[in-house]
């Protein structure tokens, strides 16, 4: 009776699954958030057939065994796939590590400070923040910044003071809030580069090479909260870490045990498998730069023309993955928040430090959505422009 009842309450699952789909579609709303962000609809709707029953196993991954044979499977596929996405050398470890960016921020100077000296280029709030958690560990130095600007631009990094003693050199490649990327690298003066590329991961191409720690919260273009993927040089993992750096915070431990040494966030790393299968089916990379240069073109291009609203950022240092904007009005930066979201636009308020608007336009935002956006903006413009 018990598998009769199962089975029953899984076929009715499904058919008002399928009554709902098409209502569902339909309600779906545009959404710029910064993170947690968008992911593709074909990956959801991939993840909701398999909720309940993934692959014939009887159980949702929700409720599978870290150790079972089954997320053993996903957790290797889901490297392998990124492995092929980034063309990652083999002496690279991948590691998926909880706790997000502000674990990162204590991890890489726990993890790498030697000389207890860390350099820092400072283009924005995280690159900050994680310039100031390393100061509870050793000494950090603020090599280069862009805050005298509000963060609008990369300062120049051809010639930096870099210390001697330095261990590494830390950057944050794609500010989500003010939304700068280097477009070029630090010279380090051959100083190991650790880089946060949370906001612009899996974007376009990057070479791994010319890092020694790659990082990245996959909850804005890669997947749901929960995880911190790590890309680090395996020279780099060794039991030379800070006293008192706890188990859980040695990239040793997750490198040791292929990321399975606690219960890792098993869903989340599913989901960033199901990315990943997403974006080698969309033609990889390359083909996904293609895709983010015209979606940023035609908001950028909108901007630069605009009687009303304008872009924050120094052309030369524009992020593909966030765009700020502003009309000086805030009053009328709220109106257009407000009526944007009415309208099927949603998460598009700028980060409480800076105000004014944000779009985030991840891989999984279509093009459609730009379009859309742009022309929602266009009206709004008519309406208000003096």
């Amino acid at each position: 009776m018990v598998t009769v009842h199962a089975a029953w309450t899984v076929t009715n699952h499904e058919k008002r699954y399928e009554e709902k789909e098409e209502e569902l579609s339909m309600s779906r709303v545009y959404n710029f958030s910064a993170g947690p962000a968008v992911l593709p609809e074909e990956v959801l709707k991939e993840a909701a057939e398999e909720m309940l029953d993934y692959k014939g196993c009887g159980m949702s991954v929700m409720e599978m065994s870290h150790r079972s044979k089954d997320f053993q499977d996903i957790i290797d596929e889901a490297e392998k796939d990124l492995r092929e996405l980034m063309n990652i050398p083999d002496n690279y470890k991948v590691l998926f590590v909880q706790g997000g960016g502000h674990v990162q921020f204590a991890m890489v100077p726990m993890n790498l400070m030697k000389n207890k000296v860390g350099d820092y280029i400072i283009t924005g709030q995280w690159a900050k923040k994680a310039y100031t958690e390393a100061k509870l560990f050793g000494t950090a130095n603020a090599v280069a910044s862009s805050a005298d600007r509000t963060f609008s631009y990369i300062p120049d990094c051809s010639d930096l003071p870099i210390d001697e003693n330095a261990d590494y050199v830390y950057i944050c490649l794609n500010n989500t809030i003010y939304g700068t990327v280097y477009h070029e690298l630090p010279n380090t003066k051959g100083k190991t580069l650790v880089a946060d590329i949370s906001s612009c991961f899996l974007s376009e191409p990057i070479d791994v090479s010319k890092f020694g720690i790659l990082w990245g919260g996959v909850q804005k273009n890669v997947g749901p909260a929960g995880v911190a993927i790590v890309i680090i040089r395996e020279d780099l993992i060794t039991e030379d870490v800070l006293p008192g750096t706890p188990t859980m915070l040695r990239y040793k431990t997750y490198a040791d045990n292929d990321s399975l040494f606690n219960t890792p966030p098993t869903y989340t790393i599913y989901m960033c498998g199901k990315v990943f299968k997403w974006l080698k089916k969309m033609g990889g990379l390359e083909v996904m730069k293609e895709r983010n240069e015209k979606k940023a073109k035609i908001l950028y291009d909108f901007l630069d023309e605009s009687r009303l609203f304008r872009g924050t950022v120094e052309k030369k240092d524009r992020s593909l993955m966030n765009v700020p904007f502003v009309t000086g009005d805030e009053e009328l930066d709220a109106l257009f928040v407000k009526e944007a979201k009415a309208a099927g636009f949603v998460n598009l308020k700028g980060h409480r430090t800076v105000g004014g608007m944000r779009a985030s336009i991840y891989n999984a935002m279509p093009i459609e959505g730009v379009e859309a956006l742009v022309e929602f903006m266009r009206e709004f413009e008519k309406k208000h422009a003096k």
